[in-house]
């Protein structure tokens, strides 16, 4: 995880994560442990220890001494794959693990309080682990025991220095001894050895503190684990690091390379603006000193942000590792012809059927890591890449082919994020007419009357907001000339006009491609309308694909990976470089920060990349990212991410204060905008509360430093491009703060679940989603032999259209591998973190919060059941489960985590 965490519970506790989940979250919010001494009248008592995996108990007996009492503390280290314990039998022979460690941890017990005599801090009491005793498969602990004195106050951190020549995952220690009950310390982190980082490593008690509450013997201590995350931004970052700072994206590309074809631009500053990343440190290219190396195996994330090397805790990260790493390359490998595309229909369903032949995998050793996808066939020496049938297929074979099928997955399929209600009419781009040619659209008001006609007028349907849109014209128009330049591809700028149907459905009612002037040609825009003849009909059809290439593209590199991943980014370095571990507001944060920084890593390295998966197979190309730049420059804005500010936005929903959720929606059956508004004030009412019970006082924010720091580094370094904006929020009550946490955890729950978790469901069947139009439209500009072959072979055409073989199976093994649940996943409001559990006002809330989301999950089930509901109920519908809370492991199109996590 992202920070060392400390739990603690009084009297006996049971361990509620016996541990299956390594980076674990929450430092507590518990008063402090004093050191309580008998009354001198009574003989002191000494302390016992017994100690099981889930419980552990103090029993008094008589201590040797009135002045102060006996504390054992018991530290439970995790075994790790290629850590200090990776060579050693635990099983067996713990005596020559001890005398092979000999002094192995030395910990130093820190008072809250500082000496009343001096004014300092009081000396801390030291003492060596040595290993004690397995606890469980995978786990070792260590003993250290320490007489604690009465005048010793309250304990309020404890110091942990790793005497071995190797890191340890230090997972929790107990002090066990005082009157109260033992002190848990959850730490759930990774701890250099002093032969590498001379400081010590310090886990605070579970009690939150704002800044100007922390007590005195602990300000020095949070200031300088401060000082330490934030590193002095030098020099190449080691994997040992704990240090959280900012870069532009400048190592996407690979300059030096001969191919000069791999270099891409920088993305972050005044010509393409966009979120920081964490910084690496990495040398610079030779031909290009603003940009970064790719020399690395792998790319640098802040010690605790990677994910957990144990094999059942990482299924998901492995498997996308070797997708990307091993399966990927063998499909290329496998493959002749990279440009050969389906010849016909009945070989993309063999995909799910008898699937694609792969040289022998067995002794490659990862194929276990992808069972839904890697079948051996026992009758030969081959193995092969064998689908899973998505749900969406499984449900209706032709579900991708109607046109009301289209429609609906606007609001409740992948991209929900895109349809907006038309508000001006004619429409007109905003782009400079002498590049890109003249800015009126050829969708006139004329052909959407004839479309909507015996149902009402054109006028009727703009005033009663009955006319909605699909527009990647602007956005995508400037690089139409530089994408046609590829091979094997065809872009052009689009809008695709959508009508409200008494029956609350969409109806598809035009599409308009646009071609720039280029080569010597004129603009080219053509409309395209559903109709039963035969040619119209096939254009409708293609000019559907090219659509929904578009719209696969902009969800994949904005919806999904720039509004997610890439934005959640710098929050996650401002927590931790501002915050400190026991802020509250880091501690409420900390679990909606989980593997993100990791995953984005691992998407710079093969996904984002040049001639990674997307620029190999989505139809931008190589401008991938620096269109999802511009839509960064061009629509993002902070308050916008917040769910109803978002719907209002687009004009789907209006405020209205007798409404539910405060919000009229435009379109009432909106699958996503009623569980999303249900979920978002959900989330809401949890941050309230939470935020509520640390600032009682509405000053306190304004004067809360790290608060202030945090949120300003934000604004002015983390998405620094954009610091000058007008809408940014101010930060100067609990309602500004409660507004700015829930807009970051929807991001990294809610929106991310919505855009993620469905992926293999709706475009595992790659005709749904296509991710690239190969060809341009037949009617543009044809030869005579071309516009022929059309009228014979439409359907060749359409197929052709499509991505190529290769291209295909590369996009649907990720999708597969990214819609997948992990068996360690945190589910949102599932558990809570053991620093929510020790105070009761935040337990008592948490419990609410848990309440709701099940009352949740029951609504999302009513609704599915409704008929009235078409959007979600009909025959062969796939149910929107996207938001519904919880859900087991797999590819399940359901459940929310807490964090981007995959």
């Amino acid at each position: 995880m992202l920070k060392p965490q400390v739990h603690n519970q009084s009297q006996s506790f049971k361990t509620l994560f016996t541990l299956q989940k390594p980076f674990l979250l929450g430092n507590g919010d518990h008063a402090f442990r004093p050191v309580r001494l008998r009354p001198s009248s009574i003989k002191a008592p000494k302390v016992r220890v017994g100690f099981s995996p889930t419980t552990i108990k103090a029993i008094a007996t008589p201590l040797a001494t009135e002045q102060s009492v006996n504390v054992k503390a018991v530290v439970t280290v995790k075994k790790s794959i290629g850590g200090v314990l990776s060579n050693l039998n635990v099983e067996g022979g713990l005596d020559d693990i001890q005398d092979l460690f000999g002094k192995s941890i030395l910990l130093e017990i820190v008072s809250a309080e500082l000496d009343p005599n001096t004014g300092l801090e009081k000396p801390t009491i030291k003492g060596y682990a040595h290993t004690s005793k397995k606890l469980k498969e995978g786990e070792v602990t260590y003993e250290a025991e320490f007489q604690v004195q009465a005048e010793f106050g309250e304990v309020g951190a404890i110091l942990v220095e790793n005497e071995h020549h190797k890191e340890m995952y230090v997972q929790d220690i107990v002090l066990d001894g005082f009157i109260n009950g033992p002190l848990r310390i959850h730490c759930a982190s990774w701890v250099h050895s002093k032969h590498d980082r001379k400081h010590k490593r310090v886990f605070f008690t579970n009690k939150s503190f704002l800044p100007s509450e922390t007590p005195e013997g602990l300000k020095r201590l949070r200031d300088e684990e401060l000082v330490i995350l934030r590193g002095n931004g030098q020099g190449e970052r080691k994997t040992i690091d704990r240090v959280y700072d900012y870069d532009v994206y400048n190592d996407l590309g690979s300059p030096d390379e001969k191919n000069s074809d791999l270099a891409r631009p920088v993305l972050g500053g005044k010509e393409h603006p966009y979120p920081r990343r964490c910084r690496t440190g990495r040398p610079r290219c030779k031909t290009d000193s603003a940009s970064e190396t790719r020399s690395s195996s792998t790319f640098y994330v802040p010690r605790d942000e990677a994910f957990a090397e144990i094999k059942q805790l990482t299924f998901s990260a492995k498997t996308l590792y070797c997708v990307l790493h091993a399966l990927v390359p063998t499909l290329e490998t496998a493959t002749l012809d990279t440009n050969l595309g389906f010849p016909y229909f009945t070989a993309i369903d063999s995909l799910f059927n008898e699937g694609v032949n792969l040289p022998p995998l067995s002794a490659q050793g990862w194929k276990t890591l992808i069972p839904r996808l890697v079948k051996a066939i026992t009758d030969t020496s081959e193995d092969v890449l064998r689908f899973e049938t998505p749900q969406a297929m499984q449900r209706d074979k032709f579900f991708w082919f109607r046109d009301e099928e289209f429609a609906r997955q606007t609001l409740a399929g992948l991209n929900p994020l895109s349809i907006q209600l038309i508000t001006e009419w004619p429409l007109k781009s905003n782009l400079d007419p002498e590049t890109y040619g003249p800015p009126e659209s050829a969708i006139t008001k004329e052909l959407i009357e004839k479309e909507i006609k015996g149902f009402m007028t054109f006028d009727e349907a703009l005033k009663q907001k009955k006319l909605f849109m699909l527009d990647y014209h602007d956005l995508l128009l400037p690089y139409v000339k530089e994408v046609r330049g590829l091979k094997n591809t065809s872009f052009y700028g689009s809008r695709t006009i959508f009508f409200l149907t008494p029956s609350g459905a969409l109806q598809p009612l035009a599409i308009e491609l646009t071609r720039p002037p280029m080569d010597g040609k004129p603009q080219w825009k053509r409309v395209y309308s559903p109709s039963w003849y035969s040619t119209e009909c096939w254009l409708w059809r293609i000019a559907k694909a090219h659509v929904l290439a578009h719209d696969s593209g902009y969800h994949q590199l904005v919806s999904h990976w720039l509004r997610t991943h890439c934005c959640t980014e710098p929050y996650i370095i401002a927590t931790n470089r501002q915050l400190s571990a026991m802020h509250p507001i880091y501690r409420l944060l900390h679990p909606h920060f989980r593997y993100t920084m990791e995953i984005n890593a691992l998407a710079r390295q093969s996904l984002i990349n040049a001639e990674g998966v997307i620029e190999s197979a989505f139809a931008p190309g190589k401008y991938s990212v620096a269109l999802s730049s511009d839509a960064y420059d061009k629509q993002w804005r902070f308050d916008y991410q917040a769910l109803p500010k978002d719907l209002i936005s687009r004009g789907l929903a209006v405020e209205d204060p007798s409404a539910p959720h405060g919000l009229k929606l435009t379109i009432e059956d909106n699958p996503f905008a009623n569980d999303g508004l249900v979920l978002w004030d959900t989330l809401k009412q949890w941050v309230t509360e939470y935020v509520n019970h640390y600032y009682p006082n509405p000053s306190l924010v304004d004067s809360d430093k790290e608060l202030q720091a945090w949120w300003s580094e934000i604004r002015n370094v983390g998405h620094g491009d954009k610091k000058d904006e007008p809408w940014w929020p101010v930060l100067q009550t609990p309602e500004d703060l409660i507004e700015i946490i829930t807009t970051i955890v929807w991001v990294a729950s809610g929106h991310h679940a919505a855009v993620n978790f469905g992926q293999y469901t709706y475009a595992g069947y790659f005709p749904n989603r296509p991710t690239i139009a190969r060809i341009n439209m037949p009617d543009e500009d044809p030869s005579v032999e071309n516009w022929k072959f059309f009228l014979e072979k439409p359907e060749v055409v359409l197929l052709t259209s499509f991505p190529s073989q290769i291209q295909a199976t590369k996009v649907m093994a990720i999708l597969d591998v990214l819609s997948n649940h992990s068996p360690d996943e945190e589910y949102l409001g599932d558990i809570a973190e053991q620093s929510w559990k020790d105070d009761p006002v935040i337990n008592a809330a948490f419990e609410r919060f848990n309440g709701r989301l099940k009352e949740f999950e029951g609504l999302v089930d009513e609704r599915n059941a409704n008929p009235d509901l078409s959007n979600r109920n009909g025959a062969g519908i796939v149910p929107y489960e996207l938001l519904k809370p919880f859900s087991e492991p797999g590819v399940t199109g359901k459940g929310v985590p807490y964090s981007i996590s995959i």
